[in-house]
């Protein structure tokens, strides 16, 4: 699925098919389908594995190589033991900082494991399949609610136009987020 297939499912769920009168522009839609992504990155991220290199004596490790980072899950130092040795780690801002006894005595390898933001774009995803109906109606959600706040104070031909996207986009967002 890429970022074009996202937006006609949610169009498809908003009932926005009308191409000659959308009620959400593509640039709208395309921010609501971002935040849901991220949305959905920070509770499942995407699960990547990096190799950084250890300075001289320091235990500290810069994590600033790391694109999208939401978390780090595990630090294997030294790498190519069996089974891995999984040691200790703090992280505070951009830097890792190993807790062992011996700091490294040069450049060696450490294998971090790490949690980043899902990607969805015009042309690749990482969401994995079971998870794009949750990205649509996280969008979908964000989507109605802005509608409401929109249609507040507006004269629309249903009176409570705006209460029901409201409620409507509630019982979705609890949807996604739960």
């Amino acid at each position: 699925m890429n970022l074009s297939e996202m937006r006609t499912r949610v169009r498809r769920d908003l009932h926005d098919e009308d191409s000659l009168n959308y009620r959400w522009t593509d640039a709208e839609l395309d921010r609501h389908i971002a935040r849901a992504v991220r949305e959905l990155s920070l509770a499942v991220p995407l699960q990547v594995k990096a190799t950084l290199t250890t300075t001289g004596s320091s235990r500290d490790l810069s994590t600033s190589s790391l694109a999208d980072l939401v978390d780090i899950e595990a630090v294997e130092y030294p790498v190519g033991e069996y089974p891995p040795l999984y040691v200790p780690f703090s992280r505070w801002a951009s830097t890792l900082t190993l807790l062992v006894d011996r700091a490294p005595d040069g450049v060696e390898q450490v294998y971090v494991y790490y949690g980043k933001l899902h990607t969805l774009d015009a042309t690749t995803s990482t969401i994995p399949t079971p998870l794009e109906d949750l990205v649509a109606t996280g969008a979908e959600a964000y989507a109605a609610l802005e509608w409401a706040s929109y249609a507040t104070n507006r004269v629309n031909l249903g009176s409570d136009a705006w209460r029901d996207y409201l409620v409507w986009g509630q019982d979705r967002l609890a949807a996604f987020a739960q």
